[in-house]
């Protein structure tokens, strides 16, 4: 059982990047490194928090660290793995490495999905994390499949006929779940501890894993930077987004929300939901609550153990 209760004072994630003010992926990020256990190489494809952490010739990342392709990056990690693994069979290693990939939503739901899933069944030991800010926020705000249903983007602009994305999610976890990996979960900064704790699970389980981790943006989301903490809160005691892991194919939940919020109250603060509080697009969050309460459903039909 692996335990955080204090957050480690080491830091590996420089305070001289340059994300806005109030940034979810940076948050998290920096939550990220502190939980790693050993020496680690980080692989991170093109996106938001490449940008803002590798400005030539200076870089926020403490540890090793290579930027790729948008589409590669899970075979990069895959690559630096069999390497390392076949130098540990040669005894060239003094220590073992871990290898990550921290990505966005646009480098892993969409653009880096085919090479994802072919490590994944390949079975190469890395943690994939995937930090979600819903859009592609680097290069303009444009929709992506992790974009939810009702957003406005620069690609799903909302007007008088058209509320804004039309699809709802992808289910990024199931579709891990389905390669019958050893281990994957969600999280969200707003639970520190069960997102380092995750981070470390993630690295000690016996194969590859696939960590989801909701990441609010405050210039995306239109919202104030000093409530991002308090979005990433609201999307889970709304049930926007569950907290819960998949543990050798055993689901668990591990935020219950007895007495959820309405799902208004995570889309109120948020600019790109605007549109949706005016009478002719109520349907469409009468439509995204039910979205939500299935969902729920359905996970709760999945968790046969609570922790």
């Amino acid at each position: 059982m692996v335990t955080i209760r204090e957050v480690p004072l080491g830091e590996y994630w420089g305070p001289g990047h340059s994300a806005c003010a109030g940034c979810g992926p940076s948050i998290t990020i920096r939550l990220i490194l502190k939980a790693l256990r050993r020496p680690t190489v980080v692989v991170t494809p093109t996106g938001c928090m490449e940008i803002v952490s590798s400005s030539y010739p200076q870089t926020a990342w403490g540890i090793p660290w290579i930027h790729v392709l948008f589409e590669n990056a899970a075979a990069v990690a895959s690559g630096i793995e069999a390497a390392y693994k076949y130098m540990a069979k040669k005894g060239l290693l003094e220590e073992k490495v871990d290898v990550v990939v921290i990505a966005g939503d646009g480098g892993t739901f969409d653009i880096g999905i085919q090479a994802l899933s072919g490590a994944l069944e390949r079975w190469h030991k890395f943690t994939y994390i995937c930090y979600d800010n819903e859009a592609y926020m680097n290069t303009g705000i444009q929709r992506s499949s992790a974009t939810p249903k009702g957003a406005a983007t620069t690609t799903s602009p909302a007007g008088e006929v058209i509320p804004g994305k039309l699809e709802y999610k992808k289910n990024l976890i199931e579709i891990a779940v389905a390669h019958h990996i050893p281990y994957a979960a969600t999280g969200t900064i707003a639970y520190w501890s069960d997102l380092m704790e995750k981070v470390r699970k993630s690295l000690e389980a016996d194969g590859p894993a696939v960590l989801h981790f909701l990441a609010p943006c405050p210039l995306g989301w239109r919202f104030d930077p000093s409530q991002t903490v308090k979005l990433s809160r609201l999307a889970v005691q709304t049930r926007y987004f569950p907290i819960y892991e998949v543990e050798n194919e055993v689901y668990k939940l591990n935020v219950k929300v007895a007495k959820p919020l309405p799902v208004e109250e995570f889309l109120k603060p948020q600019g790109r939901f605007r549109h949706l509080f005016t009478p002719k697009f109520k349907h469409v969050i009468e439509d995204i609550q039910k979205n939500v309460d299935g969902n729920w459903k359905n996970l709760l039909e999945k968790c046969t153990v609570e922790k």
